[in-house]
């Protein structure tokens, strides 16, 4: 019998979040205040070899080959966005990423297609 919370199949949603948990040591935010949502993020070591072997950090820097927002990262990997924050902090670290702050642009238009790519990426398309 299950617990009066339990209810059957929650192993199997929650498994990816507890994988990214252990992937992260527990990590559940990064302490870099440069990492923001519209912050910008490049893959700074093309053809250098990957130091960390998780399929997550690959995924990452093949998606940072152009510039990328955290958020966009987020959404196109399907991870929440904190621990996204931890991961892209990890490439950062081993000097694999770079950040750039966001481009600040006289009016939202900018902003506004962030929103939409975000938008279409949870939609799957």
């Amino acid at each position: 019998m299950s617990g009066p919370h339990h209810a059957p199949g929650d192993e199997e949603d929650a498994g990816p979040v507890v994988r990214l948990y252990a992937l992260t040591r527990g990590r559940g935010r990064s302490e870099r205040a440069e990492l923001t949502l519209d912050s910008m993020v490049i893959d700074a070591g093309s053809g250098l070899a990957l130091r960390r072997p998780e399929p997550e950090y690959a995924e990452i820097v093949r998606l940072c080959r152009a510039p990328q927002s955290v958020a966009e990262v987020s959404a196109q990997l399907g991870v929440p966005l904190a621990l996204t924050k931890v991961l892209i902090g990890d490439l950062i670290d081993d000097g694999r990423l770079i950040v750039r702050a966001p481009v600040a642009t006289p009016d939202n238009a900018a902003g506004l297609d962030l929103l939409q790519t975000i938008a279409n990426s949870l939609r799957g398309g």
